[in-house]
């Protein structure tokens, strides 16, 4: 099923989709960390490669980003749940998660997330996950 404007944003805030997510997708600065880890989620969702390139810190940012699937093997996005934001600095903060996921036709998953998050020029960048 497509993700239109009126659409849940699939970031799981409660908002419709054009009122959410697709606003920072279409280039307005997210406000604060856990808004713009909420819209990297919605656009691996939606297949936004070149968003989540463009949030990504260029220190740690990889060269590509790929979001094809092999054959029988497409990633379907089942829900994220918020644990933590904490700004831990003036322009830094920390975001914990927990995405779901299931890959084809397999069980369902769990990737769990600390991820640190830094402002730079007015706008939010992802910087690294912690071990």
């Amino acid at each position: 099923m497509p993700i239109t404007p009126t659409s849940p944003c699939p970031c799981g805030s409660g908002h419709p989709h054009g009122r959410c997510c697709a606003r920072w997708h279409a280039g307005e600065a997210a406000p604060d960390a856990e808004a713009l880890m909420r819209s990297r989620y919605s656009a691996y969702v939606t297949g936004n490669s070149d968003y989540l390139l463009a949030t990504w810190h260029p220190d740690t940012r990889p060269q590509a980003l790929s979001l094809d699937d092999a054959p029988g093997q497409r990633t379907q996005w089942l829900g994220l749940d918020v644990k933590r934001h904490r700004v831990t600095g003036a322009d830094t903060a920390e975001v914990e998660f927990v995405a779901r996921y299931r890959i084809g036709g397999g069980s369902a998953m769990r990737m769990q997330e600390h991820s640190r998050f830094v402002r730079q020029d007015g706008r939010w960048y992802y910087l690294d996950a912690l071990a």
